[in-house]
Order: C-alpha cells, then structure tokens, then sequence
C-alpha cells in the first residue's frame, strides 16, 4: 500500500512563516518546527533537573515537531488574525483538526495510532502541549532577536508582544530559559565562543 504522509510532511519546508512582515531572511515551518522540538525538549528536562518534575522530554520533542504540520495544508495563517476574535480562534482550531485529521488519513493503518496522539495529544499531557507552546513563542521570540539585531524595525511590537505572552503563561521552566539561555542569542557567533 502505498502512503503520501512523509512526502506531504516534506513539504513543510515550503510553507513561509511571518507572511505579513518583512523578513531580512526567510524561516519556514520546517525550520521552525526543528527549533521549537528542540526547545521543548529544553523545557521539559529544565523542568526535569531544576523544579522535580516527571516529564518525558523525548515526548515534548515529537509534539514540537510536528505542532505546525497542519500548516501544509492551512498555511501560516498571522497571529493577528488567527487569534483576531474568540469566534476567529474557534473557526481555526476546527479547520486545525480537520487539517490534522487529513494528514493522518494519508497513513495505512497500522501505524495512523502511533501518530493520532502526536497530533492530539491525551489530556494527561496537556502540561507537555503547554511547553510546546511556550517553546513555540520562545521560537517567536529569537526570531524577532535576530531580526532586530539585523536592523529589522518590522519585529519591534512583535518582540513586545511575544515576551507579554510569555509572561501570560506563569512556566517556572520559561522563566528560567529566559533568564539562563536567551541572553545568549543577543551575541555575536565570535562573543558565543
């Protein structure tokens, strides 16, 4: 049998981020999704190693790789008017779950379950999703870093926006990767050595 899952999730790479803003270089959703894994990831094992909790990081890294895969078929549709009204937010999430539920109809099904609970997670892993999130607007965050180290006026309210909603989430595990690790995204590749 044959399957176009992977082929389609190859295409993520052609999805463009941050259309309504001028970029001093583009970032696609690929791209993006490798950061915010990572990212994730991050988060959990803070939170791991510095606040006794008992997450699977490995876990958070998966969700964080596919977070944005529905964009394939919806496109990166701009914060400002995905989130314009709570009737625009709902109308979005019901297209995200029918987009989510076409890219897993593309698997045979022995293995449409393991990925079912990547793209819907279980309710005893909304915490993991919640970090996923907050790695998604930390993304959101170092992009506007580098845009603005590059002279990009187009990022400033964006920057302020995105460390607002950071705030807004209340994560321990946040707070510290802002304080410990963001700092270093405003050097230089000579003052990181």
């Amino acid at each position: 049998m044959s399957s176009h899952f992977y082929a389609m999730m190859s295409r993520m790479k052609y999805i463009e981020r941050w259309a309504l803003m001028r970029n001093s270089y583009p970032e696609n959703i690929s791209e993006h999704s490798l950061e915010v894994s990572m990212l994730a990831h991050a988060l959990a094992i803070i939170g791991n190693k510095r606040l006794e909790k008992s997450m699977n990081a490995e876990r958070a890294a998966l969700f964080g790789l596919y977070h944005d895969s529905t964009e394939i078929i919806t496109g990166d549709m701009p914060t400002p008017i995905k989130y314009y009204s709570p009737q625009m937010r709902e109308v979005f999430k019901d297209i995200e779950h029918t987009a989510a539920s076409k890219l897993l109809d593309l698997l045979p099904d022995d293995l449409k379950d393991e990925y079912t609970s990547i793209f819907f997670p279980k309710e005893d892993e909304n915490y993991l999703w919640k970090l996923v999130k907050a790695a998604d607007k930390i993304s959101a965050l170092i992009k506007c870093i580098e845009e603005e180290k590059a002279g990009n006026k187009e990022f400033a309210s964006a920057l302020l926006s995105t460390k607002n909603s950071l705030d807004d989430m209340n994560l321990e595990e946040v707070t510290i990767f802002i304080k410990d690790f963001l700092p270093s995204y405003y050097l230089t590749l000579d003052e990181l050595k």
